[in-house]
């Protein structure tokens, strides 16, 4: 298989998709390039911005190739799924934080870290306990052997973050690493009031849509 290229990327479908995976796909049925083929010729005469789709696409695409990839190899071996890897993780990280600001920084339901926490603590690597000032709250630590795992685990994790930033140069690791801390900061300072914005103009749009049916 031949080494990722990353000259041969082109961003404007319009002109034709880009071919940088010439081996098995790593998010589904299909390769980039067939994909990105399906998506030129479905949508090649739409008025969109392509540019920005062709980026958001493969920001997914990556995060997915990348966590298959992880779940396959280091995560495999110590018997953790990707969530249970980031609760520890996160657990890790701000040592004692409450399940509620846990479940908000893995991006999943306080329901479903319910269950991930559950299992975590029956392997003896979480424990539980109440908030000392409010009952409600519920903290999560690591044990001695849930420490003991992280310390030795993420090196392995890293590791593999190293494999898998290894056809991108120091520069371009460099960049790509502030064009994502800028689209992150731009979500969390305008990403509410456009979601708001959104949802209020597909309310204007049904009704719109409603009257006309009636007429």
């Amino acid at each position: 298989m031949a080494p990722y290229d990353a000259d041969e990327q082109l961003t404007d479908y319009r002109i034709r998709p880009t071919t940088i995976h010439r081996g098995r796909p790593v998010t589904g049925h299909h390769t980039l390039g067939e994909t990105e083929l399906a998506v030129a010729s479905r949508l090649g005469a739409l008025p969109l911005d392509f540019e920005s789709m062709a980026a958001i696409s493969n920001i997914y695409r990556a995060s997915t190739a990348i966590r298959n990839h992880l779940e396959r190899s280091v995560l495999h071996e110590n018997d953790l799924t990707w969530t249970a890897f980031v609760v520890l993780w996160v657990v890790w990280i701000w040592d004692g934080p409450e399940t509620r600001h846990v479940a908000e920084e893995v991006g999943i339901s306080k329901g479903t870290l319910t269950g991930v926490v559950k299992t975590l603590e029956a392997r003896g690597l979480l424990t539980r306990a109440g908030h000392p000032d409010d009952g409600r709250l519920v903290l999560v630590r690591l044990t001695p052997t849930g420490d003991e795992l992280m310390t030795r685990l993420f090196p392995l994790f890293n590791a593999e973050e190293s494999f898998v930033a290894q056809p991108v140069n120091r520069k371009q690791l460099t960049a790509m690493t502030q064009s994502l801390r800028t689209i992150l900061g731009h979500l969390e300072t305008l990403g509410e009031d456009r979601q708001a914005d959104v949802r209020a103009d597909a309310v204007v749009q049904s009704k719109r849509r409603s009257t006309r049916a009636r007429s």
